[in-house]
């Protein structure tokens, strides 16, 4: 390919907001068609973004012979769906993150890629944010000698009050949605993050709980975990907390690595030297680099870092947690 011929299937805030023009942006790519159940809303976004079709059924934008690729943008509880529809075509799919609501479901998606012989790729797009990336580097280099343990604390506000009704768009919270709930959706991009900055988890424990039953779906949850490597480490999630944190941190032999993965703050490495700061922002569009690695992968040139094999280990580090919750409501 050339030029990559874009077909979004889901026109909704992540496009708004992340996504969407990265698709027109991007050298050798360009969006030609979006879909969204509601068709005025789609024609609305096409023609804000000067997209010439628009479809309100998602199997009329696959079978859509001008389009090259399937960016799939709508909550998890359709993405194997599409994704198995697009592979059938042999269509190349990037998938929104979660992958899929259960590890099960992912399994599927990667086995119907495979045979279709084309390429899954999954949106953990700070794999290929610079900040992210900039991370890496400093770990693979030594920066902090050789990593002996991470750590997550994430403590977000409620959204909601006990009692109050949902608002609009609520669906990370629904479990049959997202597939577990806000911590699914979220901080799946901190378990994706363990895997890419220190390879693959081998074990993982935890609790999940419902303790202020605001949700109907955990709100707190307590693990630990380890690496292939002997690594360890730990993770706390609290979203109906009083406090707010977003606090990845790793300790190493020679000194530790601290940052926040849903603000683009500063972020510090401590070692014999003193603190080092680094302030590397996010991009205007923070799925763009990845689109862009999607892109030239497509065309011969590079490989994206995020495929559907490694976003499925993080949908298999949640299952692992929530076992034991599933088992008891």
């Amino acid at each position: 390919m050339d030029r990559i011929r874009w077909g979004i299937i889901g026109v909704g805030d992540v496009t708004e907001t992340k996504s969407g023009p990265a698709f027109y942006r991007a050298p050798n790519s360009e969006l030609v068609a979006v879909m969204r159940r509601s068709r005025d809303k789609a024609r609305d976004f096409a023609k804000r973004h000067g997209v010439p079709k628009w479809y309100d059924d998602g199997d009329a934008l696959i079978a859509d012979g001008d389009v090259d690729a399937v960016y799939i943008s709508t909550p998890p509880d359709t993405h194997k769906e599409y994704t198995l529809k697009a592979a059938a075509a042999g269509k190349p799919v990037f998938c929104e993150k979660p992958m899929a609501r259960t590890y099960a479901e992912c399994l599927e998606m990667i086995s119907a890629c495979e045979d279709a012989d084309v390429p899954l790729w999954v949106a953990f797009y700070r794999r290929s944010m610079p900040r992210f990336v900039k991370i890496k580097e400093l770990l693979d280099n030594g920066a902090i000698g050789d990593v002996l343990a991470g750590s997550i604390r994430t403590y977000r506000r409620p959204v909601i009050e006990r009692g109050e009704p949902y608002p609009d768009r609520f669906w990370p919270y629904l479990a049959d949605v997202s597939g577990g709930g806000r911590w699914v959706e979220a901080g799946c991009h901190q378990i994706d993050l363990l895997d890419f900055y220190l390879g693959r988890v081998a074990e993982v424990r935890g609790f999940a709980r419902n303790i202020r039953d605001i949700y109907p779906s955990p709100d707190t949850i307590a693990v630990t975990f380890a690496f292939q490597s002997g690594v360890v480490g730990s993770g706390t999630w609290a979203y109906t907390s009083g406090a707010e944190l977003d606090e990845m941190e790793f300790v190493g032999t020679r000194g530790k690595l601290t940052f926040a993965v849903s603000v683009p703050t500063p972020f510090t490495l401590v070692d014999d030297e003193g603190t080092h700061t680094f302030d590397i922002g996010y991009p205007e569009w923070v799925h763009q680099p990845m689109v862009e690695s999607i892109v030239g992968e497509l065309r011969g040139e590079g490989q994206c870092p995020s495929t559907g094999v490694t976003a499925a280990r993080a949908s298999w580090f949640a299952a692992e947690v929530l076992k034991e919750y599933s088992a008891s409501v």
